[in-house]
C-alpha cells in the first residue's frame, strides 16, 4: 500500500523523465521527456542521449493477447524498445514491442511505429513509413527558420504578429 502511494506521489509530482527512471526506463543525458506512458514493463525501454519524447507518446513492450490467452492459455510475448541518440518522437505516437528507432531520426506526430527505423530518416504515418532524410528536412527548415527561441512569450508574440504572411511555412 505504501509503495503504491509513493508511486502515485512520484507520478503526480515529479518530471516525466524522473518518473520514467523511477520505473526503470533507461534514459540518456540531455533528454526532454513529456510522457508517462511507459507500458507495464518500463525496464525494457531504452532512450538514448539528447532525445525528445513528446506529450502523449505511448510505449508498448508486450502484445495484446489477453482474449486469446483465455482460449489457449499461457500466451505471452515481449519486445524491447530502443531509441537512438538525437531522436525526436512526435506527439501521440505509439511505439510497438521490439522496435528500434535509430540515431538522428524524426518520428512524425501521431505515427504508429510497428517496425524498426534506421538512422538518419524521417518516418511518419500509420503504420510509420520513411518519408525522407533528417539532413534534408533540417536543411529545408534552416531556409525558413525565424530564430525566435530566445524570445519570451510577449516578445515572440509581437515578433510573429509583425511578420508578413510570406514569412510563415505553407503546405
Amino acid at each position: 500500500m505504501i509503495k503504491r502511494l509513493y508511486l502515485y506521489y512520484k507520478k503526480k509530482f515529479t518530471s516525466c523523465e524522473d518518473y520514467g527512471r523511477l520505473l526503470g526506463v533507461q534514459i540518456g543525458i540531455g533528454c526532454l521527456i513529456s510522457t508517462r506512458n511507459f507500458s507495464s514493463e518500463p525496464y525494457l525501454i531504452e532512450i538514448g542521449n539528447y532525445c525528445r519524447i513528446a506529450k502523449g507518446v505511448s510505449f508498448y513492450t508486450h502484445g495484446g493477447l489477453w482474449s486469446q490467452r483465455k482460449k489457449v492459455g499461457g500466451l505471452d510475448y515481449f519486445g524491447k524498445i530502443k531509441i537512438g541518440n538525437y531522436t525526436y518522437v512526435g506527439e501521440d505516437s505509439k511505439i510497438m514491442p521490439g522496435v528500434t528507432i535509430g540515431n538522428d531520426v524524426i518520428v512524425g506526430a501521431g505515427s504508429i511505429v510497428t517496425k524498426s527505423i534506421p538512422d538518419g530518416v524521417v518516418a511518419a504515418g500509420n503504420p510509420a513509413r520513411i518519408v525522407g532524410e533528417t539532413k534534408n528536412f533540417v536543411q529545408k527548415i534552416k531556409e525558413i527558420s525565424l530564430d525566435s527561441k530566445e524570445l519570451n512569450y510577449v516578445e515572440k508574440k509581437e515578433f510573429l504578429l509583425s511578420l508578413k504572411d510570406e514569412s510563415f511555412m505553407k503546405k
